[in-house]
Order: C-alpha cells, then sequence, then structure tokens
C-alpha cells in the first residue's frame, strides 16, 4: 500500500492584494493543490513560521516561501536574514517573486540563498508559466 505523500506547504508573504489574487488564480490555472498560506509582510510571516507573538504556528511548517521584497513593516531582505540565522528555518526554499529588477536586490536575495528570484511579468500568461515551473521543482522537492 504506497504511504499518503503529506502535501507540501507553501508560504506567500505579498502585501499587494492584485498580487495574492494572481498566485491564487495562477495556482487554480495550474491545477496546484499545495496549501497556500498568506502573510502580508515579513513580520506576520514570521510569525505564522515561529509561533510568535499570539499567532499560532504554521504546522506543518512551509517547506517553500515566495517572497516579495517591497513590503511595510518588514521587507523581503529582511526577513530573509532573518530566517536564514534560525536553524530551523535555514534550510527553507526562497523564491523572490518581485518588481524590483535593482541588480542590488539580486545580488542580497542571492547572497542570502534564495532558490529563484522571479521578477514579477507584466502579464497574467506568463506569471501563470513561471508557477508552473515553480510548481515543478516543488513538486521534485517534495519526493526527496
Amino acid at each position: 500500500m504506497p504511504v499518503h505523500n503529506q502535501q507540501l506547504h507553501i508560504l506567500l508573504v505579498e502585501d499587494d492584494e492584485v498580487d495574492i489574487r494572481n498566485v491564487e488564480r495562477a495556482f487554480k490555472k495550474n491545477n496546484i493543490s499545495n496549501p497556500l498560506h498568506i502573510a502580508r509582510n515579513g513580520l506576520e510571516a514570521l510569525n505564522m513560521l515561529k509561533g510568535s507573538n499570539g499567532v499560532e504556528k504554521l504546522d506543518p511548517t512551509p517547506k517553500v516561501i515566495l517572497l516579495d521584497l517591497n513590503m511595510p513593516k518588514m521587507g523581503g531582505l529582511e526577513f530573509l536574514q532573518t530566517i536564514r540565522k534560525d536553524p530551523d528555518l535555514k534550510t527553507t526554499s526562497v523564491f523572490v517573486m518581485t518588481t524590483s529588477d535593482e541588480e542590488s536586490d539580486k545580488f542580497a536575495a542571492y547572497n542570502l540563498n534564495v532558490a529563484g528570484y522571479i521578477l514579477k511579468p507584466l502579464s497574467f500568461e506568463r506569471f501563470v508559466k513561471a508557477v508552473s515551473i515553480l510548481n515543478h521543482y516543488w513538486t521534485l522537492c517534495e519526493q526527496l
């Protein structure tokens, strides 16, 4: 009898409602049924990952994080620096999804060991394709 493989949980850290809806729509279009948790800034995401400040800890801990860089309270790079210092979170796969094409942001993100840096495309079709590629990646990871 096959062992039931628990689904990979994904955390989206994004403050823009339109981008959140686009990710949800792209998941639906790609038939991605992985549980998607949403945090609207880095601080909220940390509270969800650690179960701090009265926020219930996500269980299981998401193995993949989709991260925007430009957010209020705690931006993406600061969030990345924080989780890379945390023994329980430092190996989490993080994909940056941002409108920032700044070389300094890309350099900083890759120095913090991101799995990928995705510029938010202008067209929804290209975004759906990007999410499809991500899905292939984490489906592979799930089986390891």
